[in-house]
């Protein structure tokens, strides 16, 4: 009795969550309810109090003007090219950010994050001076829809990076170079390896950095101009506010809500499938990992085999 007492396992002790000083459950959660409700609800409602001010059938024909479905076919196709590039190269940037070393590594992870601290607008008179009229390399795309792909990526690059370079550095490298050593080329080990553990978060970045270019404002007022060629809908509703003409400036914008509540809806799934991926991988097969081979073949490895013949 003595001896299966002293084997029987204890239970460790129950973690303690901890609450605000003085704030029980139902004051703390009044407390966020309240505040986002002042913060973001309160507003929401009075947008779209105002959309419908004048009725559904004005609200239609709003969003339905030849202006406002050019604005927003603009800027979602613009979106879409920004996005794409943005996902290739900053990928390019955060593996290099994390897997090389050169002079001035961090100065540049730094620069990385200054589309978020610089003023829109500001970012959209650098742009100016580096490819506008009197640019020093003598590329002129200010006023053109080129402007608003350029503006658009210069504001969303930081989502990318900074999505990817966490993946990358939590990364295990032992998978990477079991597979080298079994035959298998670079392309093939980023392509059945790396990538799909980058996916999730390469996504999440990229769905960040399409809603962000969805409303964006500032970098494009200057850069592109707000020409009749390259209105989006972010300059639209500006217009349309200075025209006197807020129902329809409302109307635009819940369009752009519904949008970037999609992006965030999909940002939502995106990491619950990731979270979902990680539990599998870490579960499935008995701990066991595949691996590719240099003549296109699959090996399963045992990580705990390959541990006992360590020790």
């Amino acid at each position: 009795m003595e001896a299966h007492a002293a084997q029987t396992p204890v239970a460790p002790p129950r973690a303690r969550h901890f609450r605000l000083p003085g704030a029980g459950v139902g004051l703390g959660r009044g407390m966020v309810v309240l505040w986002l409700s002042v913060i973001v609800l309160l507003p929401l409602a009075a947008l779209l109090d105002e959309s419908l001010s004048q009725g559904i059938g004005h609200f239609w024909d709003q969003v339905t003007s030849p202006g406002a479905k050019q604005s927003l076919e603009l800027i979602l196709v613009c979106s879409l090219i920004v996005v794409a590039i943005n996902a290739f190269f900053g990928t390019i940037v955060a593996w290099l950010l994390v897997r090389d070393k050169f002079p001035g590594k961090g100065i540049i992870n730094a620069i990385i994050d200054l589309p978020f601290a610089l003023p829109t607008i500001v970012a959209s008179l650098i742009l100016i001076e580096l490819w506008g009229k009197n640019s020093p390399v003598g590329i002129d795309i200010a006023l053109t829809r080129t402007a608003i792909v350029v503006a658009l990526c210069f504001v969303t690059l930081p989502f990318v990076v900074r999505a990817v370079q966490p993946l990358l550095i939590e990364m295990d490298r032992e998978m990477e170079e079991a597979a080298a050593s079994l035959g298998a080329g670079g392309l093939t080990i980023f392509r059945r390896i790396i990538f799909p553990n980058l996916l999730p978060g390469l996504a999440a970045g990229v769905a960040l950095a399409f809603a962000r270019a969805l409303g964006e404002y500032g970098s494009v007022l200057l850069f592109a101009g707000g020409k009749a060629n390259t209105t989006v809908a972010s300059i639209l509703i500006g217009q349309q506010i200075e025209q006197g003409n807020e129902s329809g400036a409302a109307a635009i914008s819940i369009v752009l809500l519904l949008m970037a509540l999609a992006c965030l809806f999909i940002i939502t799934l995106i990491q619950r499938w990731g979270t979902r991926h990680e539990r599998a991988r870490g579960a499935g097969a008995g701990g066991l990992v595949t691996m590719p081979l240099a003549d296109g073949g699959m090996e399963t490895l045992d990580p705990g085999a390959e541990d006992d013949q360590r020790e």
